[in-house]
């Protein structure tokens, strides 16, 4: 199997025969489940299927960043406990994700529950040389890092402006540079602040004071917690190449010394009205409100009919068309199936040979929508198995 590395920007040999560390960018749990959300854990829901289909062990964790500044935001704006609205909205995207019948990962981890690693990593890079501490924040200093940028290969005032663009604060004073990035912050909890207030912002004792991780730090953390200095494959949206990855890369392997990840995927961005779904624009397409209207195959049939590394622009009109197609294969699809995994890549190939090349979806649907048209037994069978390896579920099986 091969897949398109992000690092390398060419297709790299996935072993199949060896174990698997996947890990993957969850959500940060304050406005979900949009369908950018659906759209990149579908893709690393089915990457798991298919790996295990092939008899390939994989452990897969997908994490929560339940501390954060957007959740903050939210909590302060509501005048809502912090811990509430990550756990609530959290309970919410588990539901969402289970409607469309993906797979639970086998870790589950939460930011707030891994801060002593975090501590003992910043420690680690301060003796290094490789970040500073100034009035209780510590700063990963990029400089000193010579190959930090070798993931997005941006110059520094692109990377600089990205940075901007998503949460970096390029003017705070205890910087020694305004691209470096934040490993751990000061807690900005004063007395002023209303022991009646619901919201007050967490905090944790460190060598350094109280305070709180940065966003990058996190992922790191439980990355290696769960599958050590190395990562197999590591996920998340194209939007989070920069500067999250690249911050991941310069942290992880300058405390550990060693290769932090073999391959980096990059999911796309789905559009709506031409533009990235954002809550600002009000263009945001959620999926327990497309729940409401059609089945959780038409929604998984939808996304998986995008290849996963390339941009595209959510319509309705499409949403309908796929309608279409998910009956086409309800309908053929057998009762039950008895093939076993070697003769269904014996008698389906094409389809084993596309997923094989970087995952291509789109097209394995279109073999299965073609074998439809065919008649027998067989085909139903091998529908409905390979169907299940996009994570389709067929109610022929309970009827």
């Amino acid at each position: 199997m091969q897949l398109y590395n992000s690092f390398s920007q060419k297709f790299e040999t996935v072993e199949t025969s060896q174990k698997i560390g996947l890990y993957v960018c969850g959500i940060t749990p304050y406005d979900t489940t949009h369908l950018g959300h659906a759209f990149t854990f579908l893709i690393y829901d089915v990457l798991v299927r298919y790996l295990r289909f092939l008899g390939t062990k994989v452990t897969y964790v997908q994490n929560v960043t339940d501390i954060d500044d957007d959740i903050l935001i939210r909590a302060k704006s509501t005048n809502t406990n912090w811990k509430k609205l990550a756990n609530s909205e959290t309970k919410k995207h588990l539901k969402n994700m289970d409607r469309l019948n993906t797979l639970q990962p086998d870790h589950y981890p939460k930011a707030s529950h891994h801060l002593t690693l975090m501590i003992q990593i910043i420690g680690v890079l301060l003796k290094k040389g490789f970040a500073y501490e100034k009035n209780g924040s510590v700063y990963f200093e990029v400089a000193k890092d010579k190959n930090f940028g070798k993931l997005s290969r941006f110059g520094y005032p692109a990377m600089l402006e990205i940075a901007n663009e998503r949460g970096n604060f390029p003017l705070d004073p205890n910087k020694n540079n305004p691209l470096d990035f934040v490993l751990w912050q000061r807690s900005k909890r004063t007395a002023r602040w209303s022991t009646t207030e619901k919201f007050v912002e967490p905090f944790w004792n460190s060598p350094w004071g109280k305070g709180r991780p940065g966003w990058h730090i996190e992922c790191s953390a439980m990355s290696m917690k769960y599958l050590g200095s190395t990562v197999t494959i590591h996920g998340g949206g194209s939007d989070l190449l920069f500067p999250h990855h690249e911050a991941e890369i310069a942290q992880s392997e300058n405390y550990t010394g060693i290769k932090f990840v073999k391959i980096w995927m990059h999911t796309a961005m789905v559009f709506c009205e031409g533009k990235k779904m954002s809550k600002s624009l009000g263009n945001m397409v959620f999926v327990h409100d497309l729940l409401k209207k059609y089945s959780s195959n038409t929604i998984r049939i939808l996304l998986l009919s995008h290849h996963w590394h390339t941009p595209w622009n959510y319509e309705e009109e499409e949403l309908n068309e796929v309608v279409k197609i998910a009956k086409i294969l309800e309908k053929s699809a057998a009762k039950n199936s008895k093939l076993t995994s070697k003769q269904v890549q014996k008698l389906l190939p094409a389809f084993f040979k596309t997923m094989d090349k970087n995952l291509d979806t789109p097209t394995a649907l279109k073999i299965l929508v073609n074998l439809a048209k065919t008649e027998g037994q067989r085909a139903g069978e091998l529908i409905t198995t390979c169907g299940q390896i996009l994570g389709l579920v067929f109610l022929a099986l309970t009827s």
